[in-house]
């Protein structure tokens, strides 16, 4: 909660509506005076993604399930060439 003093705040707009509608950044005071408008803004909407990014429960799902695939493939064909030189070489 901001009591008491003038904040200035970044609105960035979400590209997916189904997770938030909108974030908002309290910007500090020396924020404008290290960079400009679009570049604060610029960083902003970066943080926004890699939030986005890290939470949505699609993308942590999907880099998940690659190494999981992998793997169960993987041992499924080593043990499938195992068992080939198991029952068919004498």
């Amino acid at each position: 909660m901001v009591k008491g003093v003038a904040r200035r705040v970044i609105m960035v707009k979400s590209p997916d509506p189904k997770l938030f509608d909108e974030a908002l950044f309290l910007l500090r005071e020396e924020a404008l005076l290290k960079g400009s408008e679009d570049q604060v803004l610029q960083e902003a909407q970066q943080v926004a993604n890699q939030y986005l990014h890290r939470n949505s429960p699609l993308v942590s799902y999907q880099s998940r399930l690659l190494p999981i695939l992998a793997a169960f493939f993987g041992g499924a064909g080593l043990a499938s060439l195992i068992w080939g030189f198991v029952l068919f070489l004498p």
